[in-house]
């Protein structure tokens, strides 16, 4: 061979290293798309994670504008993202009264592995602080 070279080799033989961007792209519209899919899925509560108890008459609920108290499986409690003590709890409560009066909405998700007992007690200390709107999240059955 004389004169050039041949397809893809640098003067000294060796390979050009390519980088293919058509295959890359398709594998990011992949991941996009998965990641999309994923997050409508989501069932999106403010509170902290708790496995909600399957009920067959559960409605679609807007946890916008509305305190999420969390009972977990152990018994501890949040409001919104933040794990309170029981003082914390009743405190926040005459805060959210005293700013908002009775028209605050309140849902109240438990852990299904969570005592009866300690879901009724924030259920009750919120209606005896004036509240009316007072929810219980639950999740819809899978086979309803």
């Amino acid at each position: 061979m004389a004169g050039g070279s041949g397809g893809g080799k640098n003067p000294d033989g060796t390979k050009k290293a390519r980088i293919e961007v058509i295959p890359l792209i398709d594998v990011i519209f992949f991941l996009l798309a998965t990641f999309v899919l994923f997050t409508l899925s989501l069932n999106k509560s403010e509170g902290i994670a708790v496995s909600l108890p399957d009920t067959a008459t559960s409605a679609p609920r807007d946890p916008a504008g509305s305190y999420t108290i969390s009972v977990t499986a152990e018994g501890t409690l949040g409001w919104n993202k933040d794990a309170i003590s029981l003082d914390e709890f009743l405190d926040r409560l005459k805060v959210v009264y005293q700013q908002e009066g009775r028209e605050a909405t309140f849902l109240i998700n438990g852990d299904e592995a969570a005592f009866f007992s300690q879901a009724r007690y924030v259920f009750d200390e919120v209606r005896k602080a004036g509240f009316t709107k007072v929810k219980i999240e639950t999740q819809v059955l899978a086979d309803a």
